[in-house]
């Protein structure tokens, strides 16, 4: 698949345990699900609706697929959609950017 940016929802005091650690180990359900939640551009409206409404304090990282390597695998999820899951941990220095997400 070609490169592209995708997005992950996190919440803050999750981003700190990342920025202590030098890793993000993704959320309570990625670690369940043994794989980061990733989101294309186009997968974020509802996934912040459907996984996050209400919430406060939420950020969103944004990452390069490419720099992820053979790590990031594209599967199908809701409504068949192909969605970008991270079977590892996200280094922080992957991270492009990471920015408030008023929901």
């Amino acid at each position: 698949m070609e490169s592209q940016l995708i997005y992950k929802i996190c919440r803050k005091a999750e981003w700190e345990i990342a920025q202590r650690e030098g890793v993000f180990r993704g959320a309570p359900v990625d670690l369940a699900d043994g794989f980061i939640h990733f989101s294309t551009a186009a997968q974020l409206r509802e996934t912040a609706a459907r996984h996050f409404a209400g919430e406060t304090e939420l950020l969103l990282l944004s990452v390069e697929s490419a720099a992820l390597g053979d790590a990031l695998r594209w599967e199908v999820s809701r409504g068949g959609d192909l969605f970008p899951h991270l079977y590892g941990v996200l280094p922080l220095e992957q991270i492009i950017s990471v920015e408030a997400l008023p929901l």
